[in-house]
């Protein structure tokens, strides 16, 4: 009777170790878990958090953006003009891209670029009821425009400029597409000014920085009503 207790009370004992060893394994496996996703939830934040959702393409769209986006200035300043050949970076749904390509016309050539299809595709159909036959568009990667080689007039880059990880690169790369006396021009939100746009801003200086990191000159400033725009050149 007492052997048949005391292998009992071992048996309880052996399975009581098992459920503890079991327990733990759960516990590793669920705080590895937890880990790793909390590793990839960080990871496409940093790869996509800054992104404009192309769900609220709509807030481009407001009806007295016109107004105090002065497309025409931002054009003029840039020295496009009918025949012209520019790109429009992180294009949206094709806002700017549309005035574009008014502004060059049949003889001029508008690159719509994005690194969002879902951009692209709605641009696709807005040229399409625009029945605008001078754009073409194009998909970038990261810091990588996709652009024609030194065959641009002009390249236009309008509150994307936050977005772009290594700025300095992205410079480089919008240049090597320029025609000699080509420009870039950078539309960025003024630091702390309040209106529409973005949290993130970044100040007129810091661009100017890069783009001499890049080896690129200031050639103009101009100051819009919540905007600055900085003309670029070699």
């Amino acid at each position: 009777m007492m052997r048949r207790t005391a292998n009992l009370m071992m048996r309880r004992k052996a399975d009581l170790q098992v459920g503890l060893y079991i327990c733990l394994l759960l516990a590793v496996f669920v705080e590895a878990g937890l880990q790793v996703g909390l590793v990839a939830q960080a990871a496409g934040a940093q790869s996509h958090g800054r992104l404009f959702p192309p769900e609220d393409l709509g807030l481009l769209e407001s009806p007295d953006r016109d107004e105090w986006q002065q497309p025409d200035r931002i054009m003029d300043a840039l020295a496009i003009a009918d025949g012209s050949s520019v790109a429009d970076i992180g294009a949206g749904a094709g806002w700017f891209t549309i005035r574009l390509a008014r502004r060059v016309g049949p003889n001029g050539i508008v690159y719509a670029q994005d690194i969002q299809r879902q951009m692209l595709e709605a641009i696709r159909r807005r040229v399409a009821r625009e029945a605008l036959q001078n754009v073409q568009t194009r998909l970038g990667t990261g810091s990588m425009p996709n652009l024609p080689a030194a065959s641009l007039d002009a390249v236009l880059v309008v509150d994307v400029y936050p977005e772009v990880d290594n700025r300095v690169a992205f410079l480089r790369n919008l240049a090597t597409a320029l025609e000699p006396g080509g420009r870039i021009g950078i539309v960025n939100y003024k630091a702390g000014q309040g209106g529409p746009g973005p949290d993130i801003r970044i100040d007129s200086a810091a661009v100017e920085a890069d783009a001499r990191a890049a080896g690129l000159r200031i050639l103009a400033r101009e100051t819009l009503p919540y905007q600055y725009l900085l003309v670029l050149g070699r």
